[in-house]
């Protein structure tokens, strides 16, 4: 069953699939989130009240549009572009990260983003 999700931040409308493992599960089961957004370089994250360890779909370097799980926020996280930890191009989290889905749209509109925004997570319809 694919698990697609929208997600609002601020003035941004976009959309991601989870993928199948236990972090993905416990995000899914925790729909619909709101929080407040951060942005860090060209991340944004926002707390999430899921508890969970790192796991084997964990990552010290990410890629664009990958969807992950902080444990040490904890915090959901969406990587768009390189960090202030990246060294070159890369997408370096502050440190591990589990990888549990990817956004399928246009990341471009994350730009628009600004720490401070309203984001809300939920199970798009379809």
């Amino acid at each position: 069953m694919k698990r697609s999700i929208k997600i609002t931040a601020g003035p941004v409308e976009l959309y991601g699939v989870l993928h199948a493992s236990a972090t993905a599960d416990a995000i899914w089961n925790a729909l619909p989130l709101s929080s407040t957004a951060q942005t860090w370089g060209d991340e944004i994250y926002f707390d999430v009240p899921v508890r969970a360890g790192l796991d084997d779909t964990a990552r010290d370097v990410v890629n664009k549009g990958d969807l992950g799980y902080w444990p040490s926020g904890p915090a959901f996280c969406i990587f768009f572009g390189p960090t202030p930890m990246s060294r070159g191009e890369e997408i370096r989290p502050a440190s591990a990260v589990n990888v549990f889905g990817a956004i399928t749209g246009d990341l471009s509109v994350l730009k628009g983003v600004n720490s401070g925004s309203a984001v809300l997570v939920e199970k798009a319809p379809g």
